[in-house]
């Protein structure tokens, strides 16, 4: 089985979809600041792209949590273009994506980006994209490392 989760922020919905086929969908939160694509360290956005699941965390304090590859090569290459991050930054999340070795998260475009618990909690987030504590657990159960992850504007 091949599963993939799409991130629709528009409409804060999150659909896992199994062999192509939609099985499921939940409503989300995503970030305090929820219009455009993820552009710095601390704009409490929530990125825009495709991503993959690098993390399982079954201790998270968000109750449960799937960290992602933010940020991606396109990522990099956009805030290298915006004077973001310098090409030291740049070569290294580079370097990590083609490595398979961990993503710098403490770069100035900022990382960390988590699908996790506490939606009960409230809607916004740091960047991070909030499900219900019933519907992470459902969607912590099926996933696994190297899952793709879309997040998209509509």
């Amino acid at each position: 089985m091949t599963y993939l989760i799409k991130i629709h922020k528009s409409t804060r919905k999150l659909d896992i979809f199994e062999d192509g086929n939609c099985i499921a969908s939940y409503p989300i939160g995503i970030g305090k600041n929820p219009e455009g694509n993820k552009e710095r360290e601390g704009d409490h956005k929530t990125p825009e792209g495709v991503y993959h699941v690098i993390c399982k965390n079954p201790n998270s304090k968000y109750h449960l949590s799937l960290g992602l590859d933010y940020p991606n090569p396109a990522d990099a290459k956009r805030g290298l273009e915006n004077g973001v991050i310098n090409d030291a930054d740049y070569q290294a999340i580079i370097d990590a994506h083609a490595n398979g070795d961990p993503i710098p998260w403490k770069t100035p475009l900022g990382g960390e980006i988590f699908i996790h618990g506490a939606f009960e909690e409230g809607d916004g987030s740091e960047g991070c994209i909030r499900l219900f504590k019933a519907d992470i657990e459902a969607l912590f159960e099926i996933i696994s490392i190297g899952t793709r992850v879309a997040i998209v504007d509509n």
